[in-house]
């Protein structure tokens, strides 16, 4: 029997679905609806037009309905909106918005994936504003494109520092814009915890982009150009940006009575298949795929939402595959995540360390400060890391990474290391391509591994940045055995330094007990393990290494400059 199957919704997921169902059903009745008028295009590309690194618009455009169409023996309407769903009837009612009218369509198989659409709070003044702006498709970008052109601001105000936020901020600031983003939270990019943001924070600031962290936008005034934040503070911009996250287009599953998450997300079983709101029992002829879905979070099996170009995409392949007779799983999300911020790269995948406190999943934290290939090829730079792991079995339960070239590279490893069920035990034995311009002999990966396996012998523990200062605090001990030129360079205040070439003669002076709390640190790690493990070999009992040495406590420490009008 051939079936008809509808698809409400183009780009990442509905024209995957689209495209790989003609391939395995060449007889199939394949309509795709789409409200506006592009059905694929390179959403993740938009501010990079807007700032002109993308020359030209047409390189957006993957496809058009017309070449799609042909090629694939597709029936696309675009400028078609889907009102709502009829699931006794197998139908769903269309707005034509050409000519404005509306009609019914029936379907065997219908196909979700309307997507997510961008936050706008109902702030005073938001109506009103004449230069505000949101980024999501087509539309937005000419706007905001025609705006830069023709109005050419001097002053931007971006409200939002997630990946949208920081690339148009990077984009403005190409043009010659100056930017402040307001952020709610204390730190740009929720997938990075606070310290690795922190690099973030002074390489926004290196380019002049101004920070306002822990404050949100609470109103608009003058027609948009001036910009009241909770705190009372007012800015005054030629034009703003609301990038303060998105939230899913649910209006045809609640038409369907289809069952939504506590953030409005469409739930589904691991085959993508809808849930009835009222029974929970399975929709079976209705799947949904993208933004507007809730996955598994693959570290610990809970509902999330990553509203990702990947997991659209990889999706609708499973859902096209599954329509199609072929057997297709979804195993979990790990929301692998990377964006490029002026000249650093930040990549993540799986939990931070915030979201595994607020699950209360036990963990240890590493870091890990390395050249991205050997220090004596030009252009070595380091790759600053996290990684997080189970303290029982070295299961790896997330992994941060922020730096110049290779960054990205070392987290898609770690990612797919964790698909693949691995643990910190794996890593030293990864095999990595090397040469001089790529990598080291040890590659940072392999490093972190060692670390990792490190931490679960037992031989000392891991003290973090946040914890340093109340150790001094109390009067415990912290060594820096960096050498004396270093230290005198800057060191944690109360550190008293014992290089660590003097180490196993000047100890002694200390006349410390055995089991005297003593923390240890030194640039970046490697050198506090060297004195540990000389300390644990003359007896000593409760060692600790602060984790990424004075490294990762310096930029913890940085102040973001916050110097808007």
């Amino acid at each position: 029997m051939k079936k008809k199957i509808i698809i409400i919704g183009g780009v990442a997921g509905g024209a995957t679905a689209a495209t790989r169902l003609r391939r395995l059903n060449e007889d199939a009745q394949i309509i795709l609806f789409e409200r506006d008028e592009y059905i694929s295009f390179a959403n993740c590309g938009l501010p990079y037009y807007i700032g002109g690194v993308i020359p030209d618009r047409d390189d957006l455009l993957v496809q058009t309905a017309k070449e799609m169409s042909v090629r694939f023996k597709l029936d696309i309407r675009v400028f078609s909106e889907v009102l709502s769903v009829d699931r006794n009837n197998r139908t769903v009612r269309v707005r034509d918005r050409v000519k404005n009218t509306e009609y019914d369509e029936t379907y065997d198989v219908l196909i979700l994936s309307p997507g997510a659409k961008p936050i706008k709070p109902a702030l005073p003044g938001i109506d009103a504003a004449e230069n505000l702006f949101t980024l999501r498709n087509i539309a937005d970008t000419d706007a905001i494109k025609a705006f830069v052109t023709e109005k050419k601001p001097k002053t931007a105000v971006v409200a939002g520092g997630g990946f949208i936020g920081l690339e148009m901020a990077e984009n403005l600031c190409r043009l010659g814009i100056k930017v402040t983003i307001v952020e709610k939270l204390p730190q740009v990019i929720r997938p990075l915890d606070f310290e690795m943001a922190q690099f973030l924070h002074r390489e926004l600031n290196r380019h002049g982009v101004d920070l306002i962290l822990g404050d949100g936008i609470a109103a608009f005034q003058d027609k948009g150009r001036t910009v009241c934040l909770e705190s009372g503070r007012t800015l005054s911009c030629n034009m703003a940006v609301l990038a303060i996250g998105v939230s899913p287009e649910n209006t045809l599953a609640k038409s369907a009575s289809l069952a939504l998450g506590p953030k409005g997300h469409i739930l589904t079983n691991h085959h993508f298949q809808t849930l009835d709101a009222k029974t929970g029992k399975t929709v079976e002829e209705i799947y949904a795929i993208g933004d507007a879905i809730a996955v598994t979070d693959l570290i610990d099996g809970s509902k999330t939402a990553i509203p990702l170009a990947w997991h659209a995409n990889r999706q609708a392949h499973i859902v096209a595959d599954r329509i199609s007779g072929r057997a297709a799983t979804y195993k979990g999300a790990l929301g692998t995540s990377v964006v490029k911020v002026f000249d650093l790269t930040a990549a993540a995948a799986g939990n931070s360390e915030a979201q595994l406190k607020a699950k209360n999943i036990p963990y240890l934290a590493i870091h890990v400060h390395r050249a991205n290939h050997a220090t004596y090829y030009p252009g070595a730079a380091d790759i600053s890391f996290k990684l997080l792991f189970s303290p029982t079995d070295g299961k790896i339960l997330g992994a941060q990474a922020v730096g110049r070239a290779g960054t990205e590279k070392r987290i898609d490893v770690l990612s797919t290391v964790m698909k693949l069920g691995g643990s910190v035990y794996d890593l030293p034995d990864l095999e990595f391509c090397y040469a001089p311009p790529y990598s080291s002999a040890k590659d940072p990966v392999n490093i972190l591994g060692y670390v990792a396996v490190n931490a679960l012998a037992g031989d000392y523990k891991f003290a973090q940045y946040y914890e340093i200062d109340d150790v001094v605090k109390k009067g415990g001990l912290l060594l820096d055995v960096r050498t004396e030129y270093e230290f005198s360079a800057g060191h944690i205040e109360g550190a008293r330094n014992v290089p660590l070439n003097q180490i196993r003669r000047r100890i002694h002076e200390l006349n410390l007990p055995k089991e005297m709390p003593i923390y240890v640190y030194c640039q970046v790690g490697v050198r506090a393990h060297t004195a540990l493990m000389i300390l644990k070999g003359m007896g000593f009992t409760n060692l600790y290494n602060l984790s990424g040495g004075y490294v990762t406590y310096k930029i913890a420490k940085y102040k973001p400059s916050d110097n808007a009008n």
